[in-house]
């Protein structure tokens, strides 16, 4: 049964801890909202714990993926099931995006103010130390200044932005579809925000009043020529992922994704202290592979 008109969707792969406060966070809103866990099959109790408190309280829906699916199919499978169960809007987020309580509230002013014709919302991620968090940092439009007038309202026009703290309505996602679970992580956030915004040229907006905390462990940005070295094979998705987001904007941004692997090899022989050769390989190994990585959009 839907309570609110707005649903939280968390995607959470063994981080219970993490998830129960965001749970709770989220059950402080000022703004109402219902919340959706969903379960890359983690095997810490999350399942246990899930099924009992979507039993207990009613907003709280839960789903089990039956795989560790990432993080892109996690929200891939998220909104697919918030738009079959009718929700207006959906707000993603990590299990460790920790919304102040007027988080919803002021992306619902935001969407009041804009009359509903957006693409997307996206509030600012802050850092345990209440600084910037990097890895969450919004992309602006170079031309933002098309809406001045709602700046002093904390309002400005942007290009990108990630799943941590992003709010849509039904009608968005049913136009442009879903987010690409083949993307497994790293990227389907940018993708999905720049399809919106770009490819589909709905304007998309930052929202400065509305804030999250993203307790991330290091607040950093992703780097292969300085990541520890257990942490190398994950970018095999970032680069043949952005193959195909870059690949999809034209020309222009398969020259700007070839100039961003050949620094990314630049930076591994200044900066890299061991596992160079391994470094290189990854960037074209999977530089080469994106080429013919090209999953299909699902759409309603």
């Amino acid at each position: 049964m839907i309570m609110n008109k707005v649903i939280a969707v968390v995607v959470t792969y063994n981080r219970i801890k993490l998830l129960k406060q965001c749970v709770e966070a989220l059950q402080k809103q000022n703004y109402p909202c219902d919340i959706m866990i969903v379960n890359n099959n983690s095997g810490d109790g999350t399942e246990t714990w899930a099924i009992e408190i979507s039993k207990q309280k009613d907003i709280i829906k839960y789903m089990n993926t039956g795989d560790n699916i990432g993080g892109a199919g996690g929200f891939n499978a998220g909104m697919r099931w918030a738009v079959e169960l009718g929700y207006e809007f959906i707000w993603l987020m990590d299990d460790d995006c920790m919304p102040y309580e007027d988080s919803l509230e002021e992306l619902m002013i935001a969407h009041e103010r804009l009359g509903g014709t957006y693409g997307w919302l996206s509030s600012i991620a802050l850092w345990k130390d209440g600084k910037e968090c990097k890895m969450n940092r919004q992309k602006l439009k170079k031309s933002f200044y098309d809406y001045m007038e709602l700046i002093q309202y904390g309002l400005v026009e942007a290009e990108q932005a990630t799943f941590v703290s992003l709010f849509l309505n039904t009608p968005v996602v049913k136009k442009v579809g879903l987010p690409i679970k083949e993307f497994f992580i790293w990227g389907d956030d940018i993708e999905y925000t720049r399809r919106i915004a770009i490819r589909h040229k709905i304007a998309s907006f930052l929202v400065g009043k509305s804030k999250v905390i993203h307790l991330m462990e290091n607040n950093s940005e992703s780097n292969i020529a300085i990541d520890g070295v257990e942490r190398i094979p994950r970018y095999s998705y970032a680069f043949r992922n952005e193959n195909y987001l870059y690949r999809k904007e034209g020309w222009r941004g398969i020259v700007y994704y070839i100039a961003r692997c050949g620094m990314s090899i630049l930076r591994v022989f200044k900066y890299s202290k061991k596992n160079k050769i391994k470094r290189c390989y990854i960037v074209l190994s999977s530089m080469v592979r994106g080429f013919f990585f090209n999953p299909k959009i699902e759409r309603f």
